[in-house]
């Protein structure tokens, strides 16, 4: 037997999974976030390095640069600051010789500050540009600060920003996934508990589940009580019919065994052959009943998904009462056979439906009597249906005695028949969405088989 995965690994799947996409997606988001306020944090810390530089060196007149401003520039965050100051007409006043060079000058405003990106030294550096106009040694003009710091302190600080929120994350669905794996556990203890409770049943124990179960397996465990409800009605049934049966066939086989040792026994010739037709027509009569049992047990437990087909049902009764109508001739028995005016196609299990009808005309030569002498089998179509009817001039049935006749192993009137043959006949019925009933008539019975005709467009099988 093939296991689908737990209900608990389900459950930690649909919960957890997308948790962690979405802690994935939010890693990511955090990553952006945390470059972007790098790039603004330390942009900032370039423009107040920028400002102080230029303060001082306005201050000093192109002097120096305070010694506060020298610990800003040493200590500023993500590695050291480099700066270069030119003052009026570009004379070089103060830093580094060489600052980074901008590339797009274009469409430039000359006094406000300007960020961009440049190489230095072989490294990526972020720079800023202020120019001011600021007099020098009774010079006047403008100054431009430059400062510049490496990216590499910037990726550093947003790489640790998002390393701390992911192993925040990693924390919280690992808790998450505890939780979950106990609190599943805890959660499915009913099952547990119901599955014990089912385990430790005998196995001719199939009274219905009890126990108080949680809302979401309430639909599992009616569905088990109706499934314990129908095992039991067909066990208890299929025990009744091999009661019934053995019952039946008890007498037949008793009176087989008597009629044979009679046979043995016989005195003369002419005695053994009159008792050997006995036990002939005898063998002949438990025969019949053996298969009538069979019929009845292929019905109850035949496979109803086996593919149907289309059938004639004036063309199938025709050729059963050719084959029946000698031998029922021989008995001094009127005979007839009336087709309906069209074909009356049915769609179902062509064995079934021969053996009902087979049923229904030894129903009459059965239960017809002494009086009997005449039995006719008539096709026609009613109302979307297609009906076979059985006439017999006989004793007579009445719609009062339905339940008993087609009730197994019971009969209306005594007879030799086993009692089987209308239940059969009704089985089929139903099987095949139809019905058996009694017919009121003046003299004689009739009964009538009744299944639907096959509607158009629906393909045989």
């Amino acid at each position: 037997m093939k296991y689908a995965p737990s209900l608990r690994s389900r459950l930690l799947y649909l919960i957890l999974l997308p948790i962690a996409a979405l802690a994935i997606l939010l890693g990511f988001w955090q990553y952006r976030t945390a470059q972007n306020t790098a790039e603004e944090l330390f942009d900032r810390s370039l423009l107040s390095a920028a400002l102080a530089i230029s303060r001082d060196i306005a201050i000093s007149e192109g002097d120096l640069v305070l010694p506060s401003t020298r610990a800003l520039i040493t200590d500023a965050a993500g590695g050291v600051l480099f700066y270069h100051v030119t003052g009026p007409g570009g004379i070089y006043i103060t830093g580094y010789a060489y600052p980074p060079a901008e590339r797009n000058k274009a469409n430039i405003e000359k006094h406000k500050p300007r960020f961009y990106e440049a190489t230095y030294r072989g490294e990526r550096v972020r720079v800023l540009k202020i120019t001011e106009r600021a007099t020098i040694e009774n010079l006047s003009g403008d100054t431009t600060v430059t400062v510049w710091q490496s990216l590499r302190g910037r990726q550093q600080f947003a790489q640790i920003l998002a390393i701390r929120t992911m192993l925040l994350f990693a924390i919280l669905i690992s808790t998450l996934a505890l939780l979950v794996w106990y609190g599943v556990k805890i959660g499915l203890r009913p099952l547990t508990d119901l599955q014990a409770a089912i385990a430790s049943r005998s196995s001719d124990d199939l009274s219905i589940i009890k126990r108080p179960v949680p809302v979401e397996t309430a639909g599992i465990v009616s569905t088990l009580n109706r499934l314990f409800k129908e095992v039991e009605h067909n066990l208890n049934a299929h025990q009744e019919f091999i009661s019934d049966a053995a019952h039946q066939l008890r007498n037949p086989v008793a009176a087989v065994q008597s009629m044979a040792e009679a046979v043995r026994d016989a005195p003369t010739e002419e005695e053994r052959k009159k008792r050997l037709n006995e036990l002939v027509s005898s063998a002949r009569s438990w025969g019949r009943l053996t298969d009538q049992l069979l019929s009845l047990d292929r019905l109850r437990y035949a496979d109803r998904s086996k593919a149907l087909e289309d059938v004639d049902l004036n063309e199938l009764s025709e050729q059963i009462c050719r084959d029946l109508g000698a031998s029922i001739l021989e008995q001094g028995i009127d005979f007839e056979f009336q087709r309906a005016d069209s074909p009356l196609i049915v769609h179902g299990d062509v064995l079934f439906i021969n053996e009902a009808i087979k049923n229904l005309i030894d129903n009459a030569l059965k239960h017809g009597g002494d009086k009997l002498s005449r039995i006719t089998v008539e096709c026609s179509q009613k109302e979307g249906l297609a009906v076979l009817t059985v006439n017999d001039n006989g004793v007579g049935l009445s719609a009062k005695d339905e339940a008993i006749a087609f009730n197994r192993f019971s009969q209306v009137t005594p007879s030799d028949g086993s009692g089987l043959g209308l239940a059969i006949v009704s089985s089929v019925a139903e099987r095949h969405s139809g019905s058996v009933r009694i017919n009121c008539v003046a003299e004689g019975a009739s009964l009538s088989f009744l299944i639907p005709l096959k509607e158009e467009g629906i393909p045989a099988g």
